[in-house]
């Protein structure tokens, strides 16, 4: 009987739990540490591309979530006015990219990663630190309160403000204010059908998206002073900035109570790090390439990450050397695209807007073509399973 190696997972987020469940396929012993109290999400909803759908194929519940999930693409890009620029197809997106683009709660997709793992794998209350990253000839060693365990790989996967990255690499300066701040909520449907819609103004945009359950994901974006926030609460401050703009956002906002609204400053690596491992530690996720949500690839990557370093988990070098060159060209599109979006310049927004509703006279492609090279990536190894929309 082969002998189940020791993995170590610190962090229970969407990219953890995903390097735990894959992991966990492979024969491994895994242990994945959340610091807070239990798995209970940040943020609202995700949006899951045909890259990580095929990634969570090779964890077995791809299928799933497509049934579980709303397939966005039919709708498109709008000026705060209610002008269409372009127009997006869902179908369109399915037949480029072998699969659909979907959105489903985030907490869904926590909860059937997490039960992938066997009972216990997780342990939640539970801060871990790195002590020592391991190399070829002793164990990785992480503390977790008095007690220390000994792992043959650990996986960072503890955030955008990863502490085993500033571990791992305490000379790299960390992550910096993109400067912009983002608003996001889950609010029931506000009655009146509307397509899913991203809209673009001068330093600010609003997405509104239907989901499967009846609910409304919202998010919004502006420029603002790191650190910001609304003098009262985060609803009004969104009804001051969006309020104005074009239906549905007043009705969504108008069904949003002020604890629904969850503010977060964005924040990405913008000095790629020199590899995402070192010795038997591998960092994951935004752990090791955060990045804007102007593409929505944030998860999407820590998926990708999860299957491919269950691929590599014998060598961490040959996951990094994978993985570094793809995630940094990725996160280099995400700050051009949010630079595009949030240019506060009337006339850049003018030029902007002119350009884009020029080429979108070409079809429904204009919206896709941002997609090309990251949606239409496949895992190092095939799930052996087929699901409807795929080539």
């Amino acid at each position: 009987m082969t002998r189940s190696a020791r993995v170590a997972v610190i962090g229970g987020g969407i990219g953890g739990l995903a390097a735990a469940a894959a992991l966990h396929r492979t024969g491994r012993a895994v242990t994945v540490l959340e610091r807070a109290p239990s798995l209970a999400p940040v943020g609202a909803a995700i949006s899951l591309a045909p890259n990580a759908l095929r990634a969570l194929d090779v964890l077995g519940i791809g299928d799933e979530i497509r049934d579980l999930a709303a397939w966005q693409g039919d709708g498109g890009l709008r000026t705060p006015g209610g002008r269409w620029l372009s127009r997006s197809s869902a179908a369109a997106a399915a037949d480029r990219f072998g699969g659909p683009l979907v959105l489903l709660p985030r907490a869904t997709l926590v909860d059937r990663l997490a039960a992938l793992l066997p009972p216990g794998a997780v342990r939640t209350a539970a801060p871990a630190a790195l002590a020592d990253p391991g190399d070829r000839t002793r164990p990785a060693r992480v503390r977790v309160g008095d007690e220390e365990l000994e792992a043959d790989l650990v996986v960072g996967a503890d955030g955008v403000n990863s502490r085993v990255r500033k571990a791992l690499f305490p000379a790299h300066p960390g992550p910096v204010y993109a400067g912009f701040t983002t608003w996001r909520l889950l609010v029931p449907a506000p009655g009146a059908e509307f397509a899913s819609h991203e809209t673009w103004g001068r330093g600010r945009l609003w997405g509104t998206h239907p989901l499967k359950d009846g609910r409304v994901y919202a998010y919004a974006a502006a420029t603002a002073p790191q650190g910001d926030h609304a003098p009262d609460d985060e609803r009004a401050e969104l009804l001051r900035r969006f309020g104005g703009w074009h239906d549905p956002i007043p009705a969504v906002l108008a069904a949003a109570r002020p604890e629904d609204v969850l503010r977060h400053d964005v924040h990405h690596i913008a000095r790629p790090l020199p590899a995402h491992h070192r010795g038997r530690t591998v960092l994951l996720g935004d752990a090791a390439h955060a990045m804007p949500p102007t593409l929505g690839q944030g998860g999407n990557q820590a998926i990708e990450d999860a299957v491919v370093l269950a691929h590599h988990a014998a060598d961490p070098a040959a996951y990094s050397a994978e993985r570094l060159p793809r995630t940094t060209a990725i996160a280099r599109r995400a700050v051009r695209a949010g630079r595009l979006g949030m240019t506060g310049s009337r006339t850049a927004v003018a030029v902007r807007n002119s350009l884009i509703a020029a080429l979108s006279t070409a079809g429904p492609g204009l919206f896709l073509r941002g997609f090309d090279g990251i949606a239409d990536w496949r895992p190092p190894y095939a799930s052996g399973r087929q699901h409807a929309g795929q080539r």
